[in-house]
C-alpha cells in the first residue's frame, strides 16, 4: 500500500517535470537521472551518433551523444586535466602526442600547454562532432585548434595510428566513448589495438585511457577490465579515479609505460617531486590538477582495489565487452 507521503512526493515529481524540459539518462536498472534543458543549441544526428549541444541547470553548458552525458561546462577542466596531465608529467620531455578521440578539443588543449610538445596528431572519427564543438563549445577547445603544433585528422584512429612508424609518440592518450553496443569505437578497447599502441610508442612512451565509472556500484562494467586488459600488454598500469559530478560516478582511468622502471605513478619520490616538475614548466594554474589531487586520485579504496586484483576478463576483438548498447541512456521527458 502507497503511503500519503510516497503519494504527495509522486504528486510532486509529476508537477515538476511537467515543467519546463528534462532529459532522462537511464544509469542502471532501477536508477535514473534527470537534467533540466535551460536551453537547446543544437541537435543533429551525424554518420556516426546523435549529437546534442544544451545548457542545463545544474551543470552548465554540455555535450550530449547517443542520449549520453559527454562533457559538462562545470567540471569538464577535472575530467580533461585527470586524463591528460598523469601522462603528460610522467614523460621527462613529451615531444609527439597522439590523441585518439577528444573531438571537444579539451583534450588537445590540455596537451598544448606543454610547450616541450612539438606535434600533437589528434585523430576523431565524427567531423561533425568536431565542427559542432568550435561552433557551440569554444571554450572546451581554446583556440588551440588553431595552433601549428596541432594535426587534426578526420579519421579512423586506429588506421591513423598504424600508419605512423613504431616508436614514433612519447605519449598516446584514448579519449573515446565507451565501448557500446553499436557505438563507433569498442575494438580500441581491446588487447590488438593495446599492441598497436605500444608498438608506436618509443622506449620511455606513457599510454592512458579513459575507462569508463569507477565507482564501487560500477567499477566492474568497463574500468576493471580495461585494466585488466592493459595488463596483457604493457609491464605496468596503475588505474586511477576522479568524481565528475555530471556523469554522476567516479570515473576511472588507467595509466600505463612502455618500459618497466621508467617512471613510477604512485611513489612517494614522483610524487614529491610532482609539483616541482609542473612549475618548471610554466603551465599556469590549473583548476584540478597537482601532486595532492594525483594522491586522490591513485590512491583507490579497498573495494575497488580488490575489484581490479580479482578481474580476469580481458577485451578482444573475437570477444569485446560492451557497457550496454548506444540506444540506451538520455531520453527527453
Amino acid at each position: 500500500m502507497t503511503t500519503p507521503e510516497v503519494v504527495a512526493d509522486a504528486h510532486s515529481t509529476d508537477v515538476m517535470f511537467s515543467k519546463g524540459n528534462w532529459f532522462h539518462e537511464k544509469l542502471e536498472d532501477g536508477l535514473i537521472i534527470s537534467y533540466e534543458i535551460v536551453q537547446e543549441y543544437h541537435r543533429a544526428k551525424s554518420a556516426f551518433q546523435e549529437v546534442e549541444v544544451v545548457e542545463t541547470k545544474p551543470f552548465g553548458r554540455c555535450l550530449i551523444t547517443d542520449r549520453l552525458m559527454q562533457s559538462s561546462l562545470k567540471d569538464e577542466k577535472v575530467y580533461h586535466e585527470s586524463l591528460i596531465q598523469p601522462a603528460m608529467f610522467a614523460h621527462p620531455c613529451p615531444k609527439k602526442v597522439f590523441i585518439g578521440g577528444g573531438g571537444e578539443g579539451a583534450s588537445l588543449r590540455e596537451v598544448l600547454r606543454h610547450k616541450e610538445v612539438e606535434e600533437c596528431v589528434m585523430v576523431d572519427i565524427d567531423g561533425a562532432v568536431v565542427d559542432m564543438c568550435k561552433e557551440f563549445l569554444p571554450d572546451w577547445s581554446a583556440g588551440t585548434f588553431d595552433d601549428k603544433r596541432a594535426k587534426l585528422i578526420i579519421d579512423d584512429a586506429k588506421g591513423q595510428l598504424e600508419s605512423f612508424p613504431d616508436g614514433y609518440f612519447d605519449i598516446i592518450i584514448l579519449d573515446l566513448s565507451d565501448p557500446l553496443d553499436g557505438g563507433p569505437c569498442y575494438q580500441l578497447y581491446t588487447t590488438s589495438f593495446y599492441e598497436t599502441c605500444k608498438a608506436k610508442l618509443n622506449d620511455g612512451g606513457v599510454f592512458v585511457t579513459q575507462s569508463g565509472c569507477g565507482g564501487i556500484a560500477d567499477a566492474e562494467k568497463c574500468f576493471t577490465c580495461v585494466h585488466s586488459t592493459l595488463k596483457q600488454v604493457f609491464p605496468q598500469v596503475w588505474g586511477y579515479t576522479v568524481h565528475v559530478p555530471s556523469f554522476t560516478s567516479e570515473w576511472g582511468f588507467n595509466l600505463a609505460v612502455k618500459t618497466a622502471g621508467t617512471v613510477n605513478a604512485v611513489s612517494s619520490a614522483y610524487i614529491a617531486e610532482l609539483d616541482a616538475r609542473m612549475a618548471a614548466r610554466e603551465l599556469g594554474d590549473m583548476e584540478w590538477y597537482d601532486s595532492i589531487s594525483h594522491c586522490r586520485m591513485f590512491s583507490l579504496g579497498k573495494p575497488i582495489r580488490k575489484m581490479l586484483e580479482s578481474e580476469t576478463r580481458v577485451m578482444t576483438v573475437e570477444n569485446p565487452l560492451f557497457m550496454t548498447d548506444s540506444t540506451s541512456g538520455i531520453n527527453r521527458a
